[in-house]
């Protein structure tokens, strides 16, 4: 007897080792599941932030591409102010790819730091959807360039552009999203583009850049009140601000739908 005892213990032993060792894969399993779903999504988001920043960075250089196609072509520089304004199209990203990096730290130092650098970020906004409005150069340059090709060049560069503001402004709408909630998230996009369109209106129509704010606050003021005093300014001010705005404000929201993640079931 005492024999099958001790063998029953063995076996009882033996059973309840297997049973641990079928169950602790379980644990494991869902640490595992947990991190799948976890970390990949981190991973997946750099990758997709990389993938847009190459791509915004094969069309810039389409965009010189074709200009460089029509100097060639037309032994003459037009349209070459676009490069200029395409490179500071790249400015407000290149700022709000700086401030979503220093957001994602930690410290009072790095939200101290934020909040400058997403002033300048909003001066230079602008810049970006800018770029739409040199459609009206279009004809302006009467020399051997088709048409067609004048279109398409601006196009190009009006697309990136706007995609350029589109994305520098999904980025700082991630970290007012993160600080203070989906909501002022979403009132930050509006009240940027509002304040954008303002922005690109003064470049247009009162011959305004980033720098000037700069260089000569004072003359700025000066200039404002001298254009607001004349006939029909507020009329053309709320009509273009208003149509840009609602023009930028439909592009971004359907950029963010069509980039959003599917819920999951």
């Amino acid at each position: 007897m005492p024999s099958v005892r001790h063998g029953t213990e063995q076996y009882t032993t033996r059973a309840a080792a297997g049973l641990r060792r079928r169950r602790r894969p379980v644990v494991v399993f869902a640490d595992v599941a947990h991190e799948r779903i976890r970390v990949p999504a981190t991973a997946n988001a750099e990758r997709s932030n990389t993938a847009v920043f190459v791509l915004l960075g094969l069309a810039s250089a389409m965009c010189l591409a074709l200009v460089a196609a029509r100097t060639v072509y037309a032994h003459v520089g037009h349209f070459q102010f676009l490069i200029w304004n395409l490179f500071l199209a790249w400015i407000p990203l290149a700022l709000a790819a700086l401030a979503y990096r220093i957001a994602t730290r930690r410290g009072a130092l790095a939200r101290v730091i934020v909040v400058p650098t997403a002033i300048v970020w909003l001066l230079f906004f602008p810049n970006a959807p800018y770029i739409v409005t040199d459609f009206v150069h279009l004809g302006q340059f009467h020399d051997r360039v088709p048409g067609w090709y004048d279109v398409m060049l601006i196009a190009w560069f009006a697309w990136t552009g706007l995609m350029l503001g589109v994305v520098s402004l999904r980025l700082m709408q991630e970290i007012v999203s993160r600080a203070a909630g989906a909501v002022a998230g979403w009132v930050m996009v509006a009240l940027v583009t509002a304040l954008g369109s303002v922005g690109i209106y003064l470049g247009r129509f009162l011959g305004w850049n980033s720098w000037d704010v700069f260089q000569a606050p004072l003359a700025l003021a000066d200039k404002a009140w001298d254009r607001a005093n004349q006939p029909n300014a507020d009329v053309r001010m709320f009509g273009f601000t208003v149509l840009f705005a609602l023009l930028f404000l439909f592009i971004y929201v359907a950029v963010y739908l069509v980039g959003r993640p599917a819920a999951e079931p």
